[in-house]
């Protein structure tokens, strides 16, 4: 019985030589998060109403998520979320605050980091002022397991940094014309600036499923014809009165109502699988600054 004491205890000797020390474990790189963008052509699609969505069904799955309202000073996310954060991107880019006191907490532990609204700097911002603001998002990466960044309409600076950095991209598109045309063109513009990235596409607010299926034919036969290429279909989410309700109540169509057709769909998006593999070799911000330069 001694011996084989002896033995246990020259065993857990060894396992603790093996194990790394607190000195090690400091300088041992860390784990970025994986990102995603969500982005659109064109305003009015619902977009932001889905990325606030898919933070909280992926925070109630018990991931760390982070939502990024990155929609050029008319920021929207908070209002969704019914959250009122005392900071945001503009308070974090003049440095005024750090970017983790930026950091509000919504329903079902997603945090928030609000792009503020009205403001000027977010709408148009200079390389240094993106660089910096950049720099000071970079930490956060290591804080969570999932970053979802909401994007304005349209191809701004700060978008087209953005979609050369990640490697997925959700597009969210509706059936109208004027939709599907915008959308093709950020879709053919996220190609241009990284020819890897992987593109989902969601057609949201349809009345049917023909509507849906009608829709993405044609935007996938006029990828396909000039482009050569086109983003993966993801899904389609109904018009639904419920989401109206939700966005009046300031809560999540799928933490409010999640029998509903619209929370139903966008649980599909959610388990959408590249964004279980959304990571780069490089982390996210380190590649958005590159892109800038």
């Amino acid at each position: 019985m001694i011996q084989s004491i002896r033995s246990e205890l020259e065993r857990l000797r060894v396992l603790r030589r093996r194990l790394p020390s607190d000195e090690e474990l400091e300088k041992a790189p860390k784990v970025s998060a994986r990102v995603i963008c969500i982005a659109s052509g064109k305003g009015g699609t619902g977009k932001s109403v889905l990325a606030t969505n898919l933070a909280y069904l992926r925070a109630r799955g018990g991931e760390r998520v982070l939502l990024v309202d990155f929609d050029a000073g008319m920021a929207n996310a908070h209002l969704l979320l019914g959250v009122a954060p005392r900071y945001d991107l503009g308070h974090v880019m003049s440095g005024e605050c750090r970017a983790e006191e930026a950091i509000a907490e919504g329903p079902d532990g997603i945090c928030l980091l609000s792009g503020g609204v009205g403001r000027h700097a977010l709408v148009n911002p200079t390389r240094r002022q993106l660089d910096r603001l950049f720099r000071a998002l970079d930490p956060l990466e290591a804080d969570f397991d999932l970053v979802i960044i909401d994007h304005g309409a349209g191809m701004g600076y700060a978008t087209v940094a953005h979609l050369a950095a990640t490697s997925t991209l959700l597009l969210v598109t509706n059936p109208e014309v004027t939709a599907l045309s915008d959308g093709y063109a950020l879709y053919k513009r996220a190609h241009m600036v990284n020819p890897d990235i992987r593109v989902g596409l969601v057609m949201n607010r349809c009345a049917s499923e023909n509507e849906a299926t009608s829709a993405w034919d044609r935007f996938r036969a006029a990828s396909q014809r000039f482009l050569g290429h086109a983003p993966q279909y993801v899904g389609w989410v109904p018009a639904d009165a419920s989401v109206r309700r939700s966005i009046a109540r300031r809560e999540p169509v799928t933490r409010m109502d999640p029998s509903s057709p619209a929370a139903h769909a966008i649980e599909g998006v959610a388990r959408w699988g590249p964004i279980d593999h959304a990571r780069t070799h490089r982390p996210f911000y380190t590649r958005a600054r590159s892109a800038l330069r």
